[in-house]
Parts: C-alpha cells; structure tokens; sequence
C-alpha cells in the first residue's frame, strides 16, 4: 500500500536575510539580489531555491580561449566571491588558472576572403598589407633584359635594310615601315630601358616626380608615334589596291614624309597631357575625373582606334582580293599587303591584354591591392612590349627582297672587317687573273 506524498518543506537556510547568497553574489546584478532579498523576508527558506531559478544558463564557452574575461564566463557558477557595490559593471574574472602543459591555445584569424569572426570573437585583428607584392620577382628584369639586348641591334638592322629599299625603290611602303621601325626603337630605349629597367629595377622607382612625368611625355609620344604610323600603312595599302589610279596620281616620297612628320608631331603633342599620368603601381587613392579621362584617352587612342581603322581597311583589302580573284580559288596576297595583315594582326593580340587590365584596375580592383591584378598586368606589359621586337621575323618570312637586303648588310659589314684584319704590305688582288694569249705566240 502505497504511502501518501508528504510535501517537504525546505530546509531553513542558515544565512540570514540580509546575507546574500554567494552564486548571486558572483553575478553581481543588483535587480537579482533585490528579488532575492524580498522573497527571504516573506518566506525565509525561499532564497536558495530562488537563487537558483534566477540563475541565468551558463554561457557557451568562445572558441578563442585567449581572452580571460570570456573564458572565466562559463565557470562562473560555483565560485563565492564577495559582492561589493559598484561591482555591477565590472568584468567578471575567475581565479587565475594554472598552466597547462599541451601545445598553445591560438586565436583564430580572418579567413582569406575577408570575412572576419563572429561578433563574439570581435577585436584587433593584424592589417593586410596596403601594397600587392610583385609576384613575378625577377623575370620581368631578365625578360626586359633579353628583349633589349635582341630587340635593339634587330630593330637597328631593320632599319639599315628598309633605307636601301626606300632608297632604291622609293615605294612608300618602305618609308612607312622605316618610320615604324625607328618609333619601335624609341619605344625600347624609352619604355623599357629608362621606364622598366632603370626607374622599376634600378633605381626601384625612388625618381623625382617631375623626372618620371618628363619621361611619360616621351614614353606615351613614342607609343603614339608607333601605333598611327601603322594607322598610315594600312590606309596607303588600302589606297593602292582599292583605289589604285588616285593611289598612282597622289602618292609621292615628299608627301609620304609629310604625312610621316604629320604623324611625329601629333604623337609629341597628344603626349603632353600625359604629364599628369597618375603611377598606376602606387594609386591608392579611388580614381579621379582626370585619372579616368586619361586612362580613357590612352585606350582609344592606342588600341581602339586603330584597331577600329585595322579593322575596316582590312576587311575591305581583302574583299577586293577576293573580287580580283576567280571564282574557287584563294585570292592572291602580294608581299605588302601580307606584311600588313601580319602586322596589325600581331598589334591587335599582344595589345589586348594591356587594355583589358588597365580598365579592369580602373572600375573593379586596383593593382596595389591585389596580387593577381599585379601579376597581370606585369604579364600584359611584356606582351605589349614584344610587339617591338617581332616586325624583323616578319618581314623576313614573307619577303624574299628583304632577307636578300640583309644579307647584303651583313656582307657590307663583314668586308671592312676582313679587309682591316689583313697585314700591312699585302696587296689584294683580283681573284682570277684575266685570260692572255699563249705562250709562244706573236703577232
């Protein structure tokens, strides 16, 4: 049989009323031991029981164990610290714990994507550098080395060859790649001699400001320079295969090097608002009006432009060929017009990625701030700068005229030299002697 349930009354406490009970104690919230306090002085052995059910759930234990104040937070209950007043605000710490031996506890960090810890684990976290480091170390310098130890004495050889030609034949053609040959120097000397190797590597860009805006003028006038004295090859080739009468009727060496000396002036003038040309290795700052108008100026005047005028006259050069040519058969391409199409094909591609990451670091992520926008545009800027060096291959693949002009260079050059390394006193003499009559014989 079972026994009725007798309520048990609680256990008289044996503090007294105004004895605080020590877990609330610990918490030091005054509002808690207020509640306290009035439910001992109606019921006294209420307190303990209350104590408890007004206690809050312990907080979770952070995942970073390095900050005290948090850590001591989920062992609060169980400790007897006196309570004072004015403790309420104070930070709640623990008894200092003991060391123990394992491997160090370590604050987690900010992940790589910029998303930081929760709210709980906020603080001071270490900064992310300000400057993009150069990913591609020193192969830039042995590249733009190499391309100027090759590219220059290549160049200079081109030009030797195409002034015999312009010489003897005085096609206008000739005059033209001469003039892109001589601006392709200028651009190596200027660009990547004086910009890339003496200010980057060199001097690592440590230039007087009015120096380096001087040498943007020529840099950008060279660049100008290069580009629209293709622009006039391709309209003087569309012109003699298009229109060929007015082509005969106008075309002249002295106006060709009008047109050429047109062409040089304007690069030297539409260089000049290029002083203000902003270091796009060190913009920090968000981009202002002239920032954005120059970088627009630089792109459709370099690449736009005339890669819109390429892309024009070249459609049109080759739908006459095709006219020209009979019916199921490719149309015939004479060396000119290849040399042409090579050319501004080979501009068109190696200058594409230099625009792309250039408006690419103007509206989505600057250079300085990210390495793989750092290493691109390095990469871009050796691509645009191979351009001034691939015309000597060109033009030796296609014409036959001009590999027999090298070769004459070279022979012109190699004799001198044989002819200084003789001994003093030797006569050269013809290599056969003519014929004469016999021996024997008379008149």
């Amino acid at each position: 049989m079972r026994r009725p349930l007798q309520s048990r009354s609680p256990a008289p406490s044996s503090r007294s009323p105004s004895q605080p009970d020590p877990c609330l104690c610990t918490l030091g919230d005054p509002a808690l031991l207020q509640v306290q306090s009035t439910a001992e002085a109606h019921s006294p052995g209420l307190g303990p029981t209350l104590s408890f059910l007004l206690l809050p759930p312990p907080a979770t234990p952070p995942l970073c164990t390095d900050q005290p104040s948090l850590s001591a937070a989920g062992r609060i209950v169980g400790q007897t610290t006196p309570w004072r007043a004015g403790d309420a605000g104070r930070e709640l710490r623990g008894p200092p714990e003991k060391p123990r031996a394992g491997p160090p506890r370590a604050t987690p960090l900010p992940t790589a994507n910029g998303s930081g810890p929760s709210q709980e684990l906020e603080g001071h976290w270490p900064e992310i550098p300000d400057l993009s480091p150069c990913v591609a170390g020193v192969i830039p310098v042995i590249y733009y080395s190499t391309l100027l130890g090759l590219g220059l004495p290549v160049n200079l050889l081109t030009t030797v060859a195409l002034a015999r030609l312009a010489t003897r034949t005085r096609k206008p053609s000739y005059y033209y790649l001469l003039a892109l040959t001589a601006s392709d120097i200028v651009t190596q000397v200027v660009i990547v001699f004086v910009g890339f190797l003496l200010q980057g590597a060199v001097l690592a860009r440590q230039v007087p400001r009015a120096v380096v805006r001087s040498a943007n003028i020529l840099e950008f006038a060279a660049n100008h320079a290069s580009v629209w004295i293709a622009v006039l090859l391709t309209v003087d080739r569309y012109s003699a295969l298009c229109h060929p009468l007015q082509h005969r009727a106008t075309s002249s060496p002295g106006r060709t090097r009008r047109s050429i000396a047109t062409v040089l002036s304007v690069s030297v003038l539409t260089g000049i608002p290029f002083y203000w040309w902003l270091d796009v290795w060190r913009d920090a700052d968000p981009p202002s009006m002239l920032d954005e108008v120059l970088k627009w100026a630089h792109c459709l005047t370099v690449y736009f432009i005339p890669c819109g005028v390429f892309l024009i006259t070249n459609s049109a050069i080759i739908c006459r060929l095709r006219r020209r040519s009979p019916s199921g058969q490719r149309p015939r391409v004479g060396k000119s017009t290849a040399i042409l199409l090579g050319v501004t094909t080979l501009f068109a591609l190696l200058w594409a990625p230099r625009i792309f990451v250039m408006l690419y670091h103007l509206y989505v992520a600057p250079v300085h701030r990210d390495w793989r926008v750092h290493l691109a545009l390095d990469v871009a800027n050796m691509a645009a700068m191979l351009n001034t060096a691939v015309n000597f291959g060109l033009y030796c693949f296609v014409s036959k005229t001009f590999r027999a002009t090298v070769r004459e260079v070279f022979h012109d050059a190699h004799l001198p030299c044989m002819l200084g390394s003789q001994p003093e006193g030797l006569v050269v003499g013809p290599a056969q002697k003519p014929p004469g009559l016999p021996k024997g014989a008379g008149p």
